[in-house]
């Protein structure tokens, strides 16, 4: 993966320009500059395949066709292995691609790696972070410590907000 050595955004950073990326996907190799034009909805979730992580990407996929009526693209990101997001996007029928970042190179980029409490260890993971990137490729939003109920919806109006 390519990348700018921009800060990891946060909420102090909206309007700057978005950490550029180069990065492998479902749907092939992805970079920002490409997703200029419109703005971008880059989510990034722990794992495929768990209760949270699917119903969160089930709410992207179900507002799909919303998103991009507001002239905005979604993406998601996590740690796992293209062929594991090959057979997560396959078994939700995702209209989107996912990026695989097993060496957490983006993950760091965006500043999405945490230490979390599981089961009483202290564990390295992902926050639940996504950023909206506007069409000129500037943070619009930022949201850390997601919580999936009602989050989509969320980034759907302020995409709407964008155009």
């Amino acid at each position: 993966m390519t990348t700018s050595k921009a800060t990891a955004p946060t909420s102090d950073l909206l309007g700057t320009p978005a950490p550029a990326f180069t990065v492998q996907s479902t749907i092939g190799q992805i970079t920002l500059q490409q997703c200029l034009g419109r703005a971008v909805v880059l989510y990034f979730y722990p794992k495929d395949n768990t209760p949270g992580c699917t119903t969160e990407t089930e709410n992207f996929r179900d507002l799909h066709d919303t998103f991009m009526a507001a002239n905005c693209a979604i993406v998601g990101a996590s740690r796992d292995s293209l062929k594991s997001h090959e057979n997560f996007s396959k078994k939700l029928e995702l209209p989107f691609p996912l990026i695989a970042d097993p060496e957490e190179a983006l993950c760091t980029l965006y500043g999405v790696m945490k230490l979390k409490n599981m089961y009483g260890k202290q564990v390295r993971g992902i926050e639940r972070s996504t950023f909206l990137i506007d069409a000129q490729g500037k943070l619009a939003r930022v949201w850390r410590g997601v919580k999936v109920p009602g989050h989509a919806q969320e980034v759907l109006e302020a995409a709407r907000a964008l155009t």
